[in-house]
């Protein structure tokens, strides 16, 4: 399992815990020192059967500062995708990267059933 998450975050640390007490094991990746790359996002993208709005960080900063909420309508998919690739604060967190499933955000109840 990939654990994409940004250490700070009281969620990614949530869920962090939640990994660790049920003694998986999983591979840790910071989201801002390691960015996830187009190809990446649209694997878990598709893999994940979300909607793409689903995989950005809604109440971040950067996403406000650039008004995303209003330019993201009008933006095909594969821009949309392009611009989360460029900076990993975009992108929503924790994700979890399974062999055939991926998570975004982290909802216990959801989490159970990998």
């Amino acid at each position: 399992m990939l654990f994409v998450n940004y250490p700070k975050c009281t969620t990614c640390i949530k869920a962090r815990k939640y990994l660790e007490s049920k003694n998986l094991d999983f591979q840790d990746r910071h989201i801002k020192e390691d960015k996830p790359s187009y190809e990446e996002l649209k694997e878990w993208y598709e893999k994940s059967g979300l909607p793409l709005k689903r995989f950005f960080n809604t109440s971040g900063t950067l996403y406000k500062t650039m008004g995303l909420k209003d330019k993201l309508p009008q933006m095909s998919e594969e821009e949309q995708l392009r611009l989360l690739s460029t900076d990993g604060m975009l992108v929503k967190r924790p994700i979890l990267v399974t062999e055939d499933k991926v998570l975004v955000g982290f909802k216990q109840a959801e989490w159970d059933e990998i």
